[in-house]
């Protein structure tokens, strides 16, 4: 038997798939048949991740075999994405083309920002190009979440948002949010002070809406936390899920080595190889001496130790060099004898033998 659905504007559909046997009804199961649009908000210019950020844009970031939009939307199977629309305003451009270039299993449309218009605006900006039931996913969090449940609760709440939640220790730093038990979100909170704190379940940045909430949003520049969020809570429109797992917010040079490894850990890519707890693009590049890394093609390691850092295509790292958590940019040169820790490294950088540096950036002027 198959009989079919429509959803909002046909962007998400069903059929009933059931299992007979002698014409007996078995099973019966509402199956997902089409796709969903994905907004990626990603209008910032990557201020943390400099000097990288300069001349690639965090979206196009490679962390191992994908890069790091991929990373952001492979939260949701990858049958129910139809189009990623990625709000931003910062080399949009680049990352036009390339999607245009690279084979990727969905579509990439572009909607720009002519100046930072917050998360609200930079979503409501979308509102002419996105409709039905969509996602949308901070353009930073690598995360354990399975989307789909994510989607599967809120069509049962009929809640105009569902957000994916996760449990901190100390959340001032995030949104916070009360949740009854029929998983309805009765409050929201932006970054509270540690008096206002009433909930350790924050904001995980991934969230599935229906278009009304286009409705709530004015137009220009406003924050989705702080503007809208606290109001859809106090309607009872809003509903989350916790999940377990992993959690990062890869916006940080820190966190992205974060990022890294729970890739590596987790089988988050689909090409190049994995000794220990490091993931080689070529296999013959290979190294005792290197822990808890990645390593992309045409990197050479001449007798170094690396420990939690990126190399990213054509990095050489000179004899008896030490690197730990360290990022370095494609093509950059390491002399030898160098200690660097806790450094951004620019893309075709060369550092002279015997240079220790501890945090920051190189070239040096990069960190003014």
């Amino acid at each position: 038997m198959f009989s079919k659905h429509n959803q909002k504007k046909d962007v998400l559909q069903y059929f009933v798939h059931e299992v007979s046997i002698r014409g007996r009804v078995l099973h019966k199961k509402v199956v997902r048949a089409k796709f969903m649009q994905v907004v990626v908000l990603a209008g910032g210019v990557g201020s943390r991740m400099r000097p990288w950020t300069q001349s690639i844009p965090k979206p196009l970031l490679p962390m191992l075999d994908k890069t790091l939009l991929e990373h952001v939307v492979g939260c949701l199977p990858e049958h129910l994405v139809d189009e990623v629309v990625v709000a931003g305003g910062y080399k949009v451009d680049m990352i036009e083309a390339y999607f245009k270039e690279h084979d990727v299993p969905f579509d990439v449309r572009i909607v720009p920002e002519d100046s930072p218009l917050g998360t609200g605006g930079a979503l409501g900006n979308c509102r002419d190009v996105v409709s039905g039931t969509f996602a949308c996913f901070n353009g930073d969090i690598i995360s354990s979440l399975d989307a789909s449940n994510l989607l599967d609760l809120h069509q049962r709440s009929s809640s105009i948002g569902t957000l994916g939640l996760w449990e901190v220790e100390d959340p001032t730093r995030f949104g916070i949010v009360g949740l009854d038990d029929e998983q309805r979100i009765t409050r929201f909170k932006e970054k509270p002070t540690p008096e206002e704190v009433f909930s350790n379940l924050i904001n995980a940045g991934s969230y599935v809406f229906e278009d009304d909430i286009f409705d709530w949003m004015p137009h220009g520049k406003h924050s989705i936390e702080r503007d809208i969020f606290p109001k859809l809570a106090a309607e009872g429109l809003l509903s989350g899920q916790s999940f377990d797992g992993y959690f990062i917010d890869a916006g940080t040079p820190n966190a992205w080595n974060d990022g890294v490894q729970a890739c590596i850990k987790h089988h988050r890519y689909s090409k190049g190889h994995v000794v220990g707890d490091t993931w080689f693009e070529n296999p013959a590049e290979r190294h005792k001496s290197i822990l808890q890394s990645m390593v992309s093609q045409g990197s050479r390691v001449d007798n170094a130790s690396i420990v939690r850092s990126t190399l990213l295509q054509d990095v050489h790292i000179g004899q008896d060099s030490q690197i730990n958590n360290c990022l370095i940019g494609r093509g950059a040169q390491i002399g030898a004898s160098c200690r660097l820790t806790d450094v951004i490294v620019d893309h075709g950088a060369f550092i002279p033998a015997g240079t220790v540096l501890e945090s920051g950036r190189w070239p040096p002027e990069q960190n003014a």
